[in-house]
């Protein structure tokens, strides 16, 4: 039972402690703009001063920004060293001679490594001769991975590795503030990303955390659990989604400088779940792997979906820093070319589970999906090709999005019979049914590929293409923007980059011809897994990044109810529906002209994927070479660019019919039930 006479006169004897600090002698102190200019004047890193005075750098820069003030023997000691900082002689010019004596203080570029030791000790604790001597090992790059044997330890992407004096979370986190641990901002306007902290199975066992979650639904650790208390008492606060599988925990910013570190819990699915299917590496190895992700693409921040998202804010920050003209202070404004605010979509735009839908007729959503069609071969292609071979294009919708102006800030209007524009994105109502195309290929307009019933919503690049088809294209209303701009394209170039030279990692290199490519290809199999995971790992962002546009509700509560994702600048339907169409009709030209020239039809198409009949099972009985054997601008060619196409899989003719009879789409098959495969 608990003493709650023991328990008051223990508070008591704690509050007695605390007065008798504060009654003794305090040691005098200048205004904490002087003590962050003779700091600064020095050339000395909070994280160094802080390492001198046995306590955490987030003190340091407190006792700067004048939020909290030393006491005892951290104040006579800090006063101590201003005073010695203020009596030392001006910081020689670059260009003079160094003096004969070594100097007392550290160079500027050794000032701003920071401490390696995250645990503090008072001087009663530890007096100056019993400290441990300081490692070499500097801490590098965007990211830490946290193993534990004896200790735990920390495996930084270029090899090196550190043991850490720490025990529990909050040290652990506060080692992360001071390590130095950053990825370098991507953009103009983009801030230096988190460190990112992965947790070993064996790490967190050992930070007390447990080996799975209880709460298989919201996957969130309660926040009655020891490890959460402690972080809370020491003044962390953790995102609305609380401590799951990538929590963020962060501290109040001081000087406006963020303080936050993000954590993944590999125990918890981190890296192996939600986009991410990384094999089992040792720490170093993983280490590694990540750093490579984060150069190329950025620091992983949770799902690979998550991680799209990320970079697209990244590399167009929603804001920047303008200058106040009433007031002259910088202040924070919109930066032109960024989505800065939410916006409704344009009805028809809406999902069925968004308000706007409630009450919506069928025919008036828009339908702007890929495809998934099928055919049945004629006799002449039965009795001629007695294989189907399956190419899949690479990276097709993150390839479409290239150069495509979207719509950026601005509103849907209304507007009643407008005359039709291609430059400017929008959500058009518009009747296709008339027009006449050949029924060996999908039409370009739907997302069956059967030629639509009547009047529909479309979005620019589709009404576009029916121009380039001869269609004359009357819409009869229509919802438009007016503020357009090549949002995606930064993040189309990061992603597309990060492909090729993963890709180039693996051997398969652009510009070869097709046969070579194919070999390449063909080798892949054999190929180091973790670097197939970190290829599966781009492709994956690009695709979660475009879906994220779109994102749905987690929970439906009630119908046509709000939920989170409506309210984030990057909600934004009309850009995901105007990409899948880009890649749609940029797919059905290529089709469109290869049946031009060789006379081949496809026989399905399920979203990028295209089945052809073969004569023999080879992608080079389809593609024509061109005359440098890389195949023929504007056709499906074979190549590692996005774009490009690559083979998905072979079948025979009488495998692809009993698909059919199935009722099945023999294009989303192929892959798995390949011979070989």
């Amino acid at each position: 039972m608990r003493d709650d006479h023991n328990d008051e006169a223990e508070l008591l004897a704690r509050v007695d402690r605390l007065l008798a600090v504060l009654s003794q002698p305090r040691t005098p102190l200048p205004p904490p703009e002087e003590r962050v200019r003779l700091r600064e004047a020095a050339a000395l890193s909070t994280a160094q001063i802080a390492d001198t005075l046995r306590c955490h750098s987030d003190d340091v820069a407190q006792w700067e920004a004048g939020t909290q003030e030393p006491l005892a023997a951290h104040r006579a000691a800090y006063a101590h060293l201003l005073d010695g900082l203020a009596a030392l002689p001006p910081p020689r010019p670059h260009n003079e001679p160094s003096p004969q004596h070594a100097p007392t203080t550290a160079p500027a570029e050794q000032a701003e490594q920071p401490t390696l030791f995250s645990t503090p000790l008072s001087p009663a604790q530890a007096p100056p001769s019993s400290r441990p001597p300081q490692p070499a090992i500097i801490p590098a790059g965007p990211l830490a991975v946290i193993d534990h044997t004896d200790t735990l330890i920390a495996h930084f992407t270029n090899g090196t590795r550190l043991p850490l004096n720490t025990s529990d979370l909050v040290d652990l986190l506060r080692w992360a503030l001071d390590s130095g641990l950053s990825r370098e901002p991507l953009s103009s306007h983009d801030k230096p990303g988190d460190p990112l902290l992965v947790l070993t199975a064996a790490a967190s066992t050992a930070l007390g955390l447990p080996t799975e979650l209880d709460d298989r639904a919201a996957l969130r650790l309660p926040a009655t659990h020891p490890a959460l208390v402690h972080l809370d008492q020491a003044g962390f606060k953790l995102t609305h989604r609380g401590f799951g599988p990538w929590p963020r925990a962060y501290l109040p910013p001081v000087n406006k400088q963020r303080r936050s570190v993000q954590l993944a819990i590999t125990a918890w699915g981190a890296l192996s779940e939600d986009g991410w299917h990384l094999p089992p590496l040792p720490p170093t190895d993983l280490a590694h792997l990540l750093g490579l992700y984060t150069e190329r693409l950025l620091t992983p921040r949770g799902s690979t979906a998550v991680c799209g998202q990320e970079l697209m804010t990244a590399l167009r920050p929603p804001t920047k820093p303008v200058r106040d003209p009433s007031s002259g202070t910088w202040i924070s404004g919109p930066n032109p070319g960024a989505l800065h605010q939410a916006l409704e979509p344009a009805p028809p735009e809406a999902p069925d589970a968004h308000p706007l839908a409630e009450g919506r007729p069928p025919e008036h959503a828009m339908q702007e999906e890929a495809w998934d069609w099928s055919r049945q071969p004629d006799t002449q292609e039965t009795s001629r090709y007695p294989h189907v071979v399956g190419l899949d294009t690479n990276l097709a919708f993150l390839s479409a999005a290239s150069s495509l102006p979207v719509a950026l800030n601005s509103p849907p209007r209304h507007v009643m019979a407008p005359t039709f524009d291609k430059k400017t994105p929008g959500c058009w109502y518009c009747d296709l049914s008339q027009t006449d195309l050949d029924p060996r290929l999908p039409s370009p307009f739907t997302a069956t590929g059967q030629a639509p019933a009547g009047p529909g919503w479309y979005t620019t690049p589709t009404l576009e293409y029916a121009q380039s088809l001869g269609i004359d294209v009357r819409p009869i209303e229509a919802y438009l923007r007016n503020e357009t701009g090549r949002y995606l394209d930064p993040w189309y170039k990061r992603l597309r980059n990060a492909y090729m030279a993963t890709m180039a990692d693996l051997g398969v290199h652009e510009k070869i011809p097709q046969a070579d490519y194919l070999t390449a290809m063909s080798k892949l199999a054999a190929a180091d897994p973790a670097q197939l995971a970190l290829l599966a790992a781009i492709k994956a962002t690009a695709k979660g990044g475009l879906g994220k546009l779109r994102e749905g509700p987690r929970y439906i509560a009630s119908p046509y109810t709000r939920w989170p994702a409506l309210n984030k600048p990057t909600w934004r339907p009309d850009i995901r529906a105007a990409v899948i169409a880009k890649a749609r009709v940029i797919l059905h030209g290529k089709i469109r002209k290869l049946a031009e020239q060789t006379g081949r039809y496809p026989l399905a198409v399920l979203s990028d994927c295209v089945l052809y009949p073969a004569r023999t099972p080879s992608a080079l009985d389809i593609v024509p070479d061109g005359p440098d054997q890389q195949g023929i601008q504007g056709l499906i060619r074979l190549g590692v660019n996005p774009g490009c196409s690559k083979v998905e899989g072979t079948q025979s003719t009488s495998w692809y019919q009993h698909q059919l009879t199935q009722g099945l789409n023999p294009a989303r098959y192929i892959k798995n039930e390949a011979p070989g495969r």
